[in-house]
């Protein structure tokens, strides 16, 4: 059951992107950053994490997840440092998951030869 609720909950939070990128004049990027914020001040209202404990990975995979891994990166960071950790935590937080995607979409690009739109 954990696997359809997963599947479930990550679907739905694609359909409700899918609605907004269709009903309204925004483009993708910024529908990203919107998902990245709603993560994030998700998080900071304490929502977000019995949210994601409910529904799995569906839930704390997409980019609602990686907002909400920035915010708790903040939060530690304020703890341990202060203000410094303001701009460090959510980086130290994340950076696993940044190097991943910057050497996968490397990797991407060796295998598939992009080329430039003209």
């Amino acid at each position: 059951m954990d696997y359809i609720k997963a599947f479930l909950v990550g679907g739905v939070i694609c359909m409700v992107v899918q609605a907004i990128m269709d009903n309204t004049k925004l483009m993708p990027g910024r529908v990203m950053v919107l998902l990245v914020v709603t993560g994030g001040v998700l998080g900071f209202f304490g929502i977000y994490e019995p949210f994601a404990e409910w529904g799995g990975t569906g839930a704390s995979v997409p980019l609602l997840g990686f907002g909400n891994a920035l915010w708790k990166g903040v939060k530690e960071g304020m703890a341990e440092e202060g203000l410094l950790g303001i701009f460090k935590g959510g980086f130290t937080a994340t950076a696993s998951g940044i190097c991943a995607a910057l050497v996968f979409a490397y990797l991407a690009s060796l295998i598939f030869k992009p080329k430039m739109k003209e």
